[in-house]
């Protein structure tokens, strides 16, 4: 028996590269709904309203102290019979992301938002623009460029919280290699196969993430 058999990988690779793809469907759709709702909480909390402010902590405190595993088995196994409805493993996988990239987003957008000098929206009010005239024109475009980094850097996190996926079977990477490894009774290939997989996605990732921290101070 050889010491890394890579006929193990080989012969699966199929399983492997339809995991790595469900990985990226879910990374790609659960960062962009968590940036929209990552807007929507981190605007109301800005918004001047006590009671929205405190529903939008609400939330973001909620998410961002119960873990990710925690919310995907909730509401999975939980929520059907708390609320009666039926939801299959895509929309769990997918609220439970969202959601959690969701509180996230929410304090590195209200954190970017508040980094802007006040007088920017003084100065705005006092054109006569209204909340959202002012966040849309002056506020948001300026925001944005210091809250890329931060941004990209959950992004990246995000990707990796995918491989929780699985204890809901949802078939994505680390799902298809605990399969393979359950058969091949390989799992020192398996496992070290999804890690490099890993490492190919995600390094170039990080590096770009440094590359637009380097070029936002650079703009400040």
């Amino acid at each position: 028996m050889h010491l890394f058999d890579l006929s193990v990988i080989l012969q699966n690779w199929p399983l492997f590269w339809n995991g790595l793809l469900v990985t990226l469907f879910y990374s790609a759709i659960s960062i962009a709904a968590g940036l929209v709702i990552g807007l929507i909480i981190g605007l109301i909390q800005l918004t001047g309203s006590r009671a929205l402010s405190i529903l939008g902590r609400v939330y973001v405190e909620i998410f961002r102290n119960i873990p990710l595993l925690v919310i995907l088995l909730w509401i999975y196994y939980a929520f059907p019979i708390f609320a009666g409805l039926a939801v299959t493993k895509f929309w769990a996988g997918f609220a439970g992301l969202s959601l959690y990239a969701g509180a996230f987003y929410a304090e590195i957008l209200r954190a970017g938002v508040q980094s802007i000098d006040k007088g920017q929206t003084d100065a705005s009010t006092a054109l006569g623009m209204t909340y959202g005239q002012r966040m849309r024109r002056v506020i948001l475009p300026q925001a944005f460029r210091r809250m890329i980094p931060p941004l990209a850097g959950q992004s990246i996190i995000q990707i990796k919280n995918t491989t929780l996926m699985s204890m809901i079977t949802v078939p994505d990477l680390l799902y298809q290699a605990s399969y393979v490894s359950s058969f091949t009774y390989r799992p020192m290939e398996v496992y070290t196969m999804v890690g490099v997989m890993f490492l190919a996605l995600l390094v170039p990732l990080t590096f770009l993430s440094r590359k637009l921290e380097t070029i936002s101070e650079r703009v400040k």
